[in-house]
């Protein structure tokens, strides 16, 4: 039987699984299609790494490196939805709760190094480097952009007047510091700091590399950012606009934790002046956020008087943007919480605005301390001051083509990062002891280094020249010939563009900046332009379009092509999933829109058709596309609020309109005559499961725990329709 591996993981995505999922099982059993399930959530992670100190019943396997194996075999088929990307915070609430629940674990902020480890490997982007063995297509299906243009979402206008900007260092930073070597032969490289009396610590060593292997090397330099974070909380202040801090302590797990520690010092200087080494000696870190400071200060015997100059010093400086002003929760509260591919193109849809202290919207200086990419947000931030706010009703898309496997690029540097301890200079040397890169450091300088494999970098100018030339769309790499790194791709970019056929293809390569502002200037007109980008532009702009188009990044289809012909698919964003779980348990409403997990099973199904030769999977592929632009054409998507549809609804209606599809085909008589009659029941009971549905909203529910919910309590939450669950049970049992 063909099988294809559907994923637990977290929040949403996961409440949502335990409705959708008996429904996709139940129809697939049709086809001969097995959807079996893998655990790749942080609860289970954490589990999974210590599986080894737990007892039997406890025990769980490492699903995440099986489907790292699975996913270099041609029969990988792989449905992926949003998982946490763990900040500190997150890891070490997800710890308490397990721990709460029996599970003997240790706590990560005491636990000795090799448990620090385990911990550390659970961490940050962990899930995606794994299974991402391929570039990723990212695009909005003909069905959704259609819809968006026919029932625009709100957009908040914009005015020449406008005081939002980005604010970056362009010096000093990542990008004004890199440096770049294409590796003429496979070779093994050591990271060493040489201290200034010429001692040498090696930081990384037994670094493999292979032949055209990218090499990059860079660092960012503390005392430049701490000059640039006091430079702008000045600045916010006298422009009297919000403050506001975005990076991706997810993914950029190691550096941007930093990043933001250094943030939480510059607001409060006066507060870690006086009070930074007692802070230090309880264990209260910045880099984990203002709210775990301020959660730890009632266990010190001065806590009141630091809790006291914190209060002063965000009275006296500039008003902070805010994730919640209602419960008083701040742009630096949690590292997690704002992340700069979310945050940034939410803000230039709501009129270059975020939250302020007061509750009202007010314009905001958006810093991004890295100038690798802020320049793109500048410049679509200065098109909407020229020409006000995009048109969701008449503006082109900007699907992309992104160079991602193999842990390309900076999101594959966490193991090569580093906080430098002193002064010195930190060196990348080869197997023949040659320095092949070296920068001088300074203590607490944020240095590191990423790698590009070839291979990916070759798949990745073969997908863009496909998909230029699939939709006959312009196509233009977004490659910046001022950075090192950049430079080397695009040599390696038109060598890899001669091996192909590009006649009548129009494929340009810009900077991101122009290539920022030839996109916005095609949008308008109502033109698609695909942005070929690397690893985070890729991450940037599949968030930042969408967002802008169709008011979010969850209804993209992501398509990831395995390099060994399986195939990932990725269903959306999650970054409102954690709002969405607090509305379930506190209303027994969930907003959640599965629109991607809809998606995504389509692409799964129509590729297992292809490589299993099941031709019957393609008709439930064709079925469940036509179904889902019935869903959006008769707005069965979930609503807002209480007594409305919502993603359990969305599910039973999918169904019904699924079934009807299946019912009315006419490729596959067998298939009609199984459906015809579930169609039937389905459409004649549908008031019945409607009613059902809404009929348990308003009141609290009990799910069990939010990193590790209860199975039984969340399955009788989310499937509270007697009738729907009968008819699909009846549709999966053997035999029917």
């Amino acid at each position: 039987m063909a099988k294809i591996i559907y994923t637990w993981t977290d929040e949403a995505p996961f409440l949502a699984t335990y409705s959708f999922l008996p429904v996709i099982q139940a129809f697939t059993s049709s086809a001969g299609v097995e959807v079996d399930t893998r655990d790749i959530s942080l609860a289970g992670r954490i589990l999974a790494a210590f599986a080894d100190r737990l007892p039997a019943g406890q025990q769980v396997s490492d699903d995440l490196a099986e489907l790292g194996e699975l996913a270099l075999t041609p029969e990988a088929n792989i449905i992926k939805l949003p998982n946490i990307s763990a900040s500190v915070p997150q890891l070490n609430a997800a710890i308490a709760e397990l721990q709460a629940l029996g599970y003997d674990l240790p706590d990560y902020e005491s636990a000795s190094p090799e448990e620090k480890a385990r911990y550390d490997a659970v961490k940050g982007s962990a899930v995606n480097p794994v299974l991402r063995e391929g570039n990723s297509d990212r695009r909005a299906p003909a069905a959704v952009k259609n819809y968006a243009r026919s029932h625009p979402h709100s957009m908040g206008a914009w005015s020449a007047d406008s005081r939002t900007e980005v604010a970056t260092m362009g010096v000093d930073d990542f990008r004004s510091n890199e440096q770049s070597v294409v590796m003429p032969a496979a070779d093994t490289l050591t990271i060493q700091h040489v201290d200034a009396a010429g001692a040498v610590t090696p930081l990384k060593e037994g670094l493999g590399v292979l032949a055209g292997e990218v090499v990059d090397a860079t660092v960012m330099r503390a005392a430049s950012l701490d000059t640039f974070l006091a430079a702008q909380v000045a600045r916010a202040k006298d422009l009297g606009v919000l403050f506001s801090v975005h990076l991706k302590a997810t993914m950029m797990k190691v550096s941007d934790p930093i990043i933001f520690g250094h943030v939480v010092r510059a607001f409060f200087p006066q507060t870690f002046a006086n009070h930074g080494a007692a802070l230090a000696e309880a264990g209260l870190s910045p880099n984990n956020g203002l709210g775990a400071i301020l959660a730890g200060l009632d266990a010190l015997p001065n806590g009141a008087d630091i809790k006291a100059s914190f209060d002063t010093e965000r009275a006296n400086g500039p008003a902070l943007a805010m994730v919640n002003s209602d419960k008083g929760i701040t742009n630096l509260h949690v590292p997690s919480d704002v992340i700069v591919d979310a945050s940034m193109p939410a803000m230039i849809r709501t009129s270059g605005h975020m939250w302020g202290p007061d509750g009202q919207e007010a314009d905001t200086l958006a810093v991004i301390p890295d100038s690798s990419y802020a320049g793109v947000y500048q410049a679509v931030i200065d098109d909407c001051k020229a020409n006000g706010a995009y048109d969701p009703a008449t503006m082109g898309s900007v699907p992309n083509v992104g160079l991602m496997a193999q842990k390309a690029e900076e999101y594959g540097s966490h193991d090569k990062t580093f906080e430098i301890s002193a002064e010195g200079k930190v060196q990348v040397v080869n197997a023949a002891g040659d320095v092949l890169m070296e920068h001088e450091v300074a203590a607490g300088d944020i240095w590191r280094a990423c790698q590009t494999k070839d291979a990916p970098i070759r798949d990745w100018v073969k997908l863009a020249v496909t998909r230029a030339r699939v939709s006959n769309t312009p196509a233009v790499f977004w490659l910046d010939p001022s950075r090192a790194h950049d430079r080397n791709l695009i040599e390696l970019v038109r060598t890899y563009l001669d091996e192909h056929d590009t006649d009548g293809l129009s494929i340009e390569i810009m900077s991101p900046v122009e290539a920022t502002k030839f996109s916005v200037e095609r949008i308008r007109r109502g033109e698609d332009t695909i942005s070929v980008t690397g690893n985070v532009l890729r991450d940037y702009n599949t968030d930042l379009f969408p967002i802008l188009e169709l008011g979010t990044s969850a209804k993209m289809l992501s398509v990831v092509p395995l390099m060994n012909g399986g195939g990932l698919f990725e269903t959306g964003a999650g970054g409102s999933a954690p709002k969405h779980v607090q509305q379930l348990v506190a209303e027994n409403y969930l907003r959640w829109d599965s629109l991607g997990e809809f998606l995504a099973l389509a692409e799964s199904l129509e590729h297992l058709a292809r490589t299993s030769g099941n031709a019957r999977a393609s008709v439930l592929a064709h079925a469940l596309d036509a179904a889902t632009g019935t869903l959006l054409n008769e707005g069965k998507s979930p609503a807002r609020k209480v007594g409305q549809i919502d993603n359990r609804g969305s599910h039973a209606w999918l169904a019904i309109y699924w079934a009807q599809e299946l019912a009315a085909q006419t490729e596959d008589a067998e298939l009609a005559e199984i459906f015809g009659p579930v169609a039937a029941e389905l459409a004649e009971k549908a008031d019945q499961i409607d009613a059902e549905l809404i009929g348990v909203q308003g009141s609290p529910v009990d799910i069990g725990g939010y990193y590790k919910p209860d199975a039984a309590k969340t399955s009788a939450v989310m499937r509270p329709s007697e009738t729907l669950n009968g008819i699909v049970a009846r549709l999966a049992a053997p035999g029917r």
